[in-house]
């Protein structure tokens, strides 16, 4: 469904992609590893149109999706949940979902994929009058994955959903990854718990200065001694 050919990205004079080529296909979970500064989340943002790409291609669906904004892919079936969360903190958690569909009518399909984000997250049912901002940072990632679903996207997009939560928690999140892949929904994740994210994910991407060095299917990559020593602890 995703393609990205030969991009380039960066910022100012600093070019931080250097062709960078990938693909994401149809009920695929599919990581990004890599040290910090790697790249990873600036190709999100390519992704998403919050960064022009300076070079290279970007198609979803065989749409050339390179020069199209933001707030116009979103409707095309893209959606990210970014890192830090970033919840409206003054909103209840049922506005923030709400937020999330606002590209979409009000119906009984936005309804269907609230029960759903709520049947996944049932601790957010339990907290729909509740303030953003009061949340925990568990609850409130999963306000922020839950806000994304709303959109009802063919592709989740994630960037660094375990970051500062407890290791009960990021077992549960990325079981929620899983859960939302089986209902036919793509992934695509930006993880530093590369161990986790191998785990869940069906192929991956390493990344290293701003160029991708090894990609394959996660099992082989996990089994990679170069991955096991760089990423791995092992």
């Amino acid at each position: 469904m995703l393609q990205l050919t030969d991009v380039c990205a960066g910022y100012g004079a600093i070019e931080v992609l250097h062709k960078v080529s990938l693909e994401v296909g149809p009920s695929e979970v599919v990581t990004l590893i890599g040290a910090n500064g790697a790249g990873k989340s600036t190709c999100l943002k390519v992704i998403t149109g919050l960064l022009p790409l300076r070079q290279g291609q970007l198609t979803w669906k065989g749409q050339d999706l390179s020069r199209l904004p933001a707030h116009q892919r979103v409707p095309l079936g893209l959606a990210m949940s970014p890192e830090g969360r970033q919840v409206f903190a003054r909103m209840t958690v049922a506005e923030n979902l709400e937020m999330g569909a606002f590209t979409r009518a009000s119906g009984t399909a936005v309804e269907a994929d609230r029960e759903r984000v709520l049947t996944l997250f049932p601790r957010l049912k339990e907290r729909l009058k509740q303030q953003a901002g009061t949340l925990s940072g568990g609850e409130q990632q999963m306000l922020a994955i839950g806000r994304a679903l709303m959109s009802s996207p063919q592709l989740l997009i994630l960037d660094e959903p375990s970051l500062g939560l407890a290791p009960l928690l990021v077992k549960q999140i990325f079981e929620i990854v899983g859960q939302i892949r089986s209902q036919g929904t793509s992934v695509l994740l930006v993880e530093q718990n590369a161990r986790q994210a191998l785990a869940v994910a069906d192929r991956g991407y390493v990344f290293e200065v701003g160029r991708i060095v090894l990609s394959g299917p996660a099992s082989e990559l996990a089994n990679n001694p170069e991955v096991q020593k760089a990423y791995l602890g092992l």
